[in-house]
Order: C-alpha cells, then structure tokens, then sequence
C-alpha cells in the first residue's frame, strides 16, 4: 500500500513538472536588451555641441532661403553657442583640445563675419569657411551623438568655385544656390553632392 501512494506521489510530481516546464517553454522569450550607446564625451559637452549644430543648421537653412536678417541673426546665436561648447572636458589630450579650440575660434570668427557682412555672397563666403571649420571640429573631437553629412556644391560662386556645408539630412539642400537664385531661382536646391559624412556613433 505503501508502494502504491509512494508511486501515484513519484507520476503526481512528475505530471505537474512537466507541465509548468511546457508553459515556461510556450512563452516566447522577452526581447533581449540591447546596451545603450555610451559616448566618449560628457553629457554637458554633447548638450553644448548639439546647440552648436542646431544653430548651425537654422544658418544654413536662411541661406537656403535667402534670407539675410535670418542668416545674421542666427550667426550671432551661433558665436554665442560655439563659446558654450566646453573643450575642456573632452577625454583627449592637450594638442587635441588645442586645435579643438582653434576651429571653435574659427567658427566664432566666422559667425560673427556672417553677422556684420552686408552682401549675401559675403555672408556665404563666410558660412563655407566656417562649414570647414565646424566639419574639422566635429572631428576632432569625434562628435558621436548623430551623423553629420558633408555636402558639396560645384558651382557655389560665380558657377565656378566650389564650396562646403553640412546637414543632418542624407538629401542635398543648397545654401549657396538657395531657393530664390536670381539666374537659376529654385531649379538649383538640390544642386551637389554628399562626399563625405561623420559618424562616430558607436566606434
């Protein structure tokens, strides 16, 4: 008898093991979590560097427009950012901050050029060298919150000279063509190329 109970208790045990084991194994499995991006720059730097590109993009979108009072007020907000940005706090060593630091004046030099220029071709002559200069800082102190495209233009200048930009959309826009060109009016936005792109996300 007391076989029996011994053996009816050995299956009941049984019985319930294998059937909470196939409702665990019925689950599907909960997504793994993937680690978040972790920067190599300090939340502050990242905050501060990201002004600096949204006030850029808001210049670079008055030239599209052909806007002159935009474009200098936006140049000014875009010297008053670059000075924020703290190079300091990079994770670099000091020759690294150093030229950091010259491309930052460059672009604070150049903003405030756009600002107090009068002509419009003037003012762009100024926003492609500070491009340059924003292209080469983002750079250097490799920039890993989002991609940063660098567009190119053939004929910015007298249908001749070649210039550069940057956007954070993968489509052509040109600030040096613009929408309202007095030869070729909007038939040349999308005039130019994107050689070139920085994305330092994950690396």
């Amino acid at each position: 008898m007391k076989k029996l109970v011994l053996i009816i208790v050995v299956v009941a045990v049984a019985v319930v093991a294998y059937f909470s084991y196939t409702k665990k194994s019925d689950k599907p499995e909960a997504p793994k979590q993937e680690a978040l991006a972790i920067s190599k720059n300090s939340a502050a730097f990242n905050t501060a560097f990201n002004d600096l590109l949204a006030k850029y993009y808001t210049l670079k979108n008055a030239f599209v427009e052909w806007d002159t009072a935009q474009a200098s007020a936006a140049a000014n907000a875009l010297a008053a950012s670059v000075s924020k940005v703290p190079l300091n706090e990079l994770k670099a060593d000091s020759a690294i901050i150093l030229t950091a630091r010259s491309f930052s004046e460059g672009i604070n030099a150049e903003a405030q050029a756009i600002a107090g220029e009068k002509t419009i071709e003037g003012k762009r002559r100024s926003f492609n060298i500070l491009s340059d200069n924003l292209y080469n800082l983002a750079r250097t102190v490799k920039y890993d919150q989002a991609v940063v495209y660098h567009q190119h233009c053939p004929m910015a200048f007298n249908d001749e000279e070649e210039a550069f930009w940057l956007s954070d959309k993968n489509v052509v826009e040109n600030p040096y063509l613009g929408k309202k060109h007095p030869k070729y009016k909007a038939g040349m936005l999308e005039c130019g190329d994107v050689p070139d792109s920085i994305d330092f996300r994950g690396k």
